[in-house]
Parts: C-alpha cells; sequence; structure tokens
C-alpha cells in the first residue's frame, strides 16, 4: 500500500524542489514518433509536500486555460509517479513558470509529463533509484502515448525513440555544435489529436522507405554538423501533406522556406514551423515570418529535465 508521510516521516525531502524541462520538437520532417530534439525553451516547475490539499499556481503560456486541481497535467503525472513510488503525499503546493506556447507543437504537455515526474522522484529521498531514468521514460511515454517528445525533454539534444514489445526506449545523439533553429509560431493552436486524424492507416512503401533514408541522412547530418545535407535530410512523405488541410499556412511557409533551400518542417503535430539551419542561416530565415506570427530563434538544448535546487 502507498505509504503516506506521517507514516514514513522521512520519505519526502523538505522541498520546494525546483525542475526545468525544455521545450521539444518531434518528427523533424521524416523521422515521425521516433526523432525528438530539445530546444532552449524551457518551462519551470516547482513543488513541495506540504501537510494536506493541493495548491496549484500557474503563470505564463496557458495560465489563463489549465485547470488547477488533480486534473492539471503537471499534478497528473506526479501522482502517476509517486504511485510507481509507492507513497502518497498528503499535500503538494505546486507551482509552475510556463514558457512553453501550448497547443503549437513545441512540446507542451511532454515538458508538463516530464516535469511532473522528475518533480515527484526528486521530491522523494530515495526516488531516483526506485525510479531509474528508463522506468522514469517509461512512466512519461505512457502518459504522452508516443516517446518521441518525452524523450527529448528528458534526455536533451536529440533522441531517437522507439516502442519494443511494450517497453519504451530512447537513444540520445550528440548534435553537432552550431546548429540552430527558428520557430515560426502561429497565432491559434491545433490539436494533436485533430492532426493525427488526418493520417492514412497506410502509405506506399516507396514513400516509407524514402522517409527512412531520410531519417537516417537527418541523424547523420545533424551529428557531424554537415548543414548543407539538413534540406534534403528532412524531405518528409509520411504526415506533413496529409495534414496540410488542418494547418494550410503552415504547409505554404514550409513550400516558401524549402523552395529556398531551407530545411522547414512541421513541428510536431503543429502547426509551428521549425528550420534547422546554422548562424549565419538564422538572418536568412527570419525575412519569412507571417504577419501575426512569432519567431523564436532557440539553440538546441543539450540536457534535458534538470533539478536546479531542493532545499536540505
Amino acid at each position: 500500500m502507498p505509504q503516506v508521510c506521517g507514516e514514513r516521516p522521512m520519505t519526502f525531502v523538505p522541498g520546494p524542489v525546483i525542475v526545468q524541462v525544455p521545450a521539444t520538437s518531434a518528427n523533424l520532417g521524416p523521422g515521425f514518433d521516433s526523432l525528438g530534439l530539445a530546444l532552449g525553451l524551457h518551462d519551470t516547475v516547482q513543488g513541495s509536500v506540504t501537510s494536506r490539499g493541493l495548491v496549484v499556481e500557474v503563470t505564463g503560456e496557458g495560465a489563463d486555460e489549465v485547470p488547477r486541481d488533480e486534473s492539471h497535467l503537471v499534478v497528473r503525472a506526479m501522482r502517476a509517479a509517486f504511485s510507481a513510488l509507492e507513497v502518497d503525499p498528503p499535500g503538494i503546493e505546486l507551482v509552475c513558470r510556463n514558457a512553453i506556447p501550448h497547443g503549437r507543437g513545441l512540446g507542451s504537455s511532454a515538458a508538463a509529463i516530464v516535469g511532473g515526474v522528475h518533480l515527484a522522484r526528486a521530491l522523494v529521498k530515495d526516488g531516483r533509484s526506485r525510479l531509474n531514468d528508463l522506468a522514469a521514460l517509461q512512466l512519461a511515454a505512457r502518459l504522452e502515448g508516443h516517446p518521441d517528445n518525452v524523450a527529448a525533454a528528458a534526455f536533451g539534444g536529440l533522441t531517437v525513440a522507439w516502442e519494443e514489445q511494450g517497453v519504451f526506449h530512447a537513444a540520445p545523439t550528440l548534435v553537432a555544435p552550431g546548429i540552430r533553429t527558428v520557430a515560426f509560431v502561429p497565432p491559434t493552436p491545433l490539436s494533436t489529436e485533430l492532426a493525427r486524424d488526418l493520417l492514412p492507416a497506410t502509405v506506399p512503401h516507396a514513400d516509407a522507405a524514402a522517409s527512412a533514408g531520410r531519417a537516417a541522412l537527418l541523424v547523420a547530418a545533424l551529428a557531424t554538423g554537415w548543414t548543407a545535407k539538413l534540406h534534403d535530410a528532412t524531405r518528409d512523405w509520411l504526415h506533413q501533406d496529409y495534414r496540410r488541410p488542418a494547418m494550410p499556412e503552415s504547409l505554404d511557409l514550409i513550400d516558401a522556406l524549402r523552395a529556398q533551400g531551407h530545411a522547414a518542417v512541421v513541428s510536431g503535430a503543429g502547426p509551428t514551423v521549425l528550420v534547422l539551419t546554422d548562424g549565419p542561416g538564422v538572418e536568412r530565415v527570419q525575412g519569412f515570418v507571417p504577419r501575426g506570427w512569432a519567431c523564436e530563434v532557440l539553440d538546441i538544448a543539450p540536457t534535458g529535465a534538470r533539478v536546479d535546487w531542493v532545499s536540505d
């Protein structure tokens, strides 16, 4: 049975614990449901175990939209992690400072889930030894439904994620210095469910083979800094064009950018457009930003979820 604070007074650290989690971009064109890239934009979650009740404070992105009760995604992830650790805190005080836009394909839900799992684990004295990184990935991926964003949010950099017989795996992969991204963020969100509903049940074998080859090339190009190949490496046949009806402006922008040789892709399920480039390329693509859209120049985040401070 789960242990409550009164039964094991030394179960929890005094807190507060602060965890930073990066934004992420999944797919990157051909790496559908497998490639994830951590970006230099972070949400911060801060939590403490208290004597009773739940208190949730939210500032920044989504502050006017997200709940403040047990249905809050960070709280749900914390509860799942506490359950896996067989502890049951009598109360939680949670503060979320959100910088990642919601519903834009930049991994806001993955950041919330990974942040909640890592926060709960850090609030338990022996949490990391009882819920190691692989177990934390399983928990986060099950909550998210797929591993690509949560793997990048947990480990940072570029990750290759996959599932084998119900077990999720992730391989962190090097990204060469100098690779940067430009995110074109539209003013309105798009639900992941809507974007996925547009995908066909099957695709032609030739399309699958072509995408697999480009995904392999993309991993090599990012690892070696072979920026001249990023445009070719980000060509996709599996999902982006099928999603055009849900985000025509995004796909039109991608067409315009790619026509000029830029490695532009849909970020995750969209509708944000992400360009993989280098330092000189950043200035060349910024002029493409549509009216009313935000333009974010983001470095690759080399580390994933990080516990910044735990009080004694």
